[in-house]
C-alpha cells in the first residue's frame, strides 16, 4: 500500500509577489497581461477569483469582472529560485519527488520512517515548513493511489490538507464527479453526463466492453480510475514531450498572409532558439499549428513528420485558419513535438 502526497502551492505566482510586497495583501491581484496590452492571467490570488476572474482568463475579461484587478508582470526567475527552496523541504521527506511544474509535485513517502510513517503527519509537517520558512502556503492531498491524492489536494484549498485512507478509497470514488478525474475536460464531461455517467458509482456499474468502445483509450482509463487502479509510480525525471511557441496580437488579423509572415518571421526563430538544447540527442516526432480566433475557439493541427517543413507548416496554417469560418485571429502559436532520446552519435538539426 503506497503513501502518496500531491502538494500544490495555493496561488503560486500571485502569492510570492504579495509575500515581497505586503501592500497587496488585501487587494484582488493577478500575475500576466498588461491594461495596455492582450494577453491572459497566468494566476490570480483568491480575492480575485471572488469577482469570477480565473487563471487563463483574457485580460481583457478579467478587468471587465474585476475592475480594479491589479495586474503583474512575472518574474519566472524569481519563481524558479522559490521552487528550488520547496524542493529542498520535499528532500528532507523523500527521494521520490515527480515535479508536475514549478508549484506542484507527487512525492512518495511510503518508506520515510519521519514522525511515526504518517504521510498526514508528513504532508502537515511539509506545508508548516514551506510557510515557516517561505511565508507561502501550500495544500496536500494524500492518498493511496496516485490520481486521487492529486484530486484531494483540491478539496481544502487554500492552505488545507484532505485524506483518503485506503478504507475511503471506495467510498470517494463512488462519491466523485468524474469531471475531477484529471484528463476528463469540459468537452469529456459533457459527453459523459449526456450518457448518464456524472459520478464514480455510474462507471462501477458499467462494463469495460461498453466503456472502450464507446470512449475507446479514455474508457478503459475511466473503468481503472473509478475501480482505484493507478498503478503509476512517482517519476523522478520526467522526459519533456513537446517544445512551442504563441503569441497573442495587440489587434484582431484577418489575413493568412500576414499570420504566414509573422510565423516564419518570428515564431520560428524562437521556437528553434527554444528546441535546440533538445534536438542535440533528440529527433521531431510531428509539428503543429494551433490558431485561436477571435471567439477564443482554438484548433490545432497537427502532422507527423521529422522535420520542421515550411510547406507543411503552411498546410496547417491555412487548414486550421479556414476552420474559422472567416473569424480573425487572436493567438498564433507554432510547436514540435520531441521523440525519444536517440544515440549521441546520431545529430538533429532543423530542415528548412
Amino acid at each position: 500500500m503506497r503513501k502518496i502526497i500531491h502538494v500544490d502551492m495555493d496561488a503560486f505566482y500571485v502569492s510570492v509577489e504579495i509575500r515581497d510586497n505586503p501592500s497587496l495583501a488585501n487587494k484582488p491581484v493577478a500575475v500576466g497581461g498588461s491594461r495596455t496590452s492582450r494577453g491572459v492571467l497566468s494566476t490570480c490570488n483568491y480575492i480575485a477569483r471572488q469577482f469570477g476572474v480565473k487563471s487563463a482568463m483574457p485580460t481583457s475579461v478579467a478587468l471587465r469582472k474585476c475592475p480594479d484587478l491589479v495586474l503583474l508582470r512575472g518574474r519566472m526567475d524569481v519563481y524558479k529560485l522559490v521552487s528550488s527552496q520547496i524542493r529542498e523541504i520535499f528532500e528532507r521527506y523523500t527521494d521520490l519527488i515527480e515535479p508536475l511544474s514549478l508549484d506542484e509535485a507527487y512525492l512518495d513517502v511510503t518508506n520515510c520512517n519521519l514522525l511515526g510513517g504518517s504521510a498526514t503527519l508528513i504532508a502537515q509537517d511539509i506545508c508548516r515548513s514551506i510557510y515557516a520558512e517561505l511565508n507561502l502556503t501550500a495544500s496536500a492531498g494524500i492518498a493511496p493511489v496516485k490520481y486521487l491524492a492529486k484530486v484531494a489536494s483540491d478539496l481544502n484549498k487554500p492552505n488545507g490538507i484532505f485524506v483518503i485512507p485506503p478504507k475511503n478509497v471506495d467510498s470517494f470514488i463512488d462519491n466523485m464527479e468524474l469531471k475531477k478525474i484529471p484528463g476528463v475536460g469540459r468537452v469529456t464531461n459533457e459527453k459523459l453526463l449526456s450518457d448518464g455517467f456524472k459520478y464514480g458509482k455510474d462507471v462501477k456499474v458499467s462494463s469495460l466492453e461498453y466503456l472502450s468502445s464507446r470512449y475507446g483509450k479514455l474508457g478503459r482509463l475511466l473503468w481503472e480510475r473509478c475501480s482505484g487502479v493507478d498503478d503509476r509510480p512517482v517519476v523522478t525525471s520526467r522526459e519533456r514531450k513537446s517544445v512551442g511557441v504563441e503569441r497573442t496580437f495587440p489587434e484582431d488579423i484577418s489575413e493568412i498572409q500576414e499570420l504566414e509572415r509573422i510565423l516564419f518571421e518570428k515564431l520560428l526563430p524562437e521556437l528553434e532558439q527554444r528546441a535546440s538544447k533538445y534536438l542535440n540527442n533528440r529527433g521531431i516526432s510531428k509539428i503543429g499549428i494551433k490558431v485561436k480566433f477571435s471567439d477564443f475557439h482554438q484548433t490545432t493541427k497537427e502532422f507527423s513528420t521529422e522535420k520542421l517543413d515550411r510547406s507543411i507548416l503552411c498546410e496547417l496554417l491555412y487548414e486550421a485558419f479556414l476552420r474559422g469560418g472567416g473569424k480573425h485571429v487572436r493567438l498564433l502559436g507554432v510547436h514540435i513535438g520531441l521523440s525519444p532520446e536517440k544515440a549521441e552519435s546520431e545529430q538533429i538539426s532543423f530542415d528548412w
